[in-house]
């Protein structure tokens, strides 16, 4: 049976847009930072992975989700990719 991502970890780091415009940072203390062009930190808060589901939840309160699949996070109707 195939892992999770939940399990290998594997959601660790920098996903970007194909564009390079929307940066999030999953950093290993639950919490994230998203960069929007040349703006940094944007958006910060903090994440739960479940499965292949990440919940975000930013420090203004607002929450959004998402879904891992084959290597790519699908997010608020944006594509994102590991950044290697």
């Amino acid at each position: 049976m195939e892992k999770t991502i939940e399990e290998t970890k594997e959601y660790l780091g920098m996903w970007v847009t194909e564009d390079g415009h929307i940066r999030h940072e999953l950093l290993q203390t639950m919490r994230y930072d998203e960069a929007r062009g040349s703006r940094k930190s944007a958006y910060q808060g903090s994440y739960r992975v479940t499965g292949n589901h990440i919940d975000y939840k930013d420090d203004t309160g607002f929450t959004a989700d998402g879904e891992f699949k084959n290597g790519i996070l699908y997010h608020g109707g944006m594509i994102f990719y590991k950044e290697l």
